[in-house]
């Protein structure tokens, strides 16, 4: 069980367990995550540029989404298929005056991660910022525990879309663009 901080009216650890199934829906989480909505304050630092920002649709992809909005930033949203959550990320930036746009699917594979890429050079006009924010991690006691399969989602999760995504976006970087 929570407690409220009475300074900061913010809930407080510890938390209950939660388990869901992957991909997790941030609605069903107990608090909702504070991704900085009613708290952070833009000014203006990536004014006319463009991120594309992988697994935004919750957690530290939407607040990154935010902030970067906040910030001046056009916002590419790649997620796997929490459309729900997806749309929550695009009206926080849309409220915060710019262009989001949603774009689902499974950056596994290297012909989705160009389609982001094309898409986002496309229909926002260039891509400065790539973040590479997108995971997939499962917990096990022992590493012979862990199936073939789940090793291998997560190699192709984290490090062959990353490779994928930055191999794409490199030629539209400008100079001073940026992968994270």
């Amino acid at each position: 069980m929570s407690n409220s901080d009475p300074r900061t009216s913010e809930p407080q650890g510890p938390f209950p367990k939660q388990d869901q199934p992957y991909p997790g829906i941030e609605a069903e989480m107990q608090p909702l995550p504070d991704y900085g909505e009613q708290s952070y304050k833009g000014s203006g630092k990536l004014e006319g540029r463009v991120a594309l920002i992988t697994g935004a649709d919750s957690g530290i992809g939407r607040a990154v989404a935010l902030a970067y909005a906040r910030e001046g930033a056009d916002v590419a949203i790649s997620y796997l298929s929490e459309d729900e959550d997806a749309n929550e990320t695009a009206r926080v930036v849309r409220e915060s005056g710019r262009k989001a746009l949603l774009l689902p699917g499974d950056i596994r594979e290297k012909a989705h991660c160009e389609s982001l890429v094309s898409r986002t050079v496309s229909e926002l006009g260039q891509l400065d910022i790539l973040v590479s924010n997108a995971a997939f991690q499962s917990t096990y006691e022992r590493v012979a525990q862990i199936p073939d399969e789940e090793w291998h989602r997560a190699m192709e999760t984290n490090l062959d879309a990353m490779f994928y995504l930055t191999q794409a976006a490199t030629p539209h970087l400008p100079e001073g663009g940026a992968v994270i």
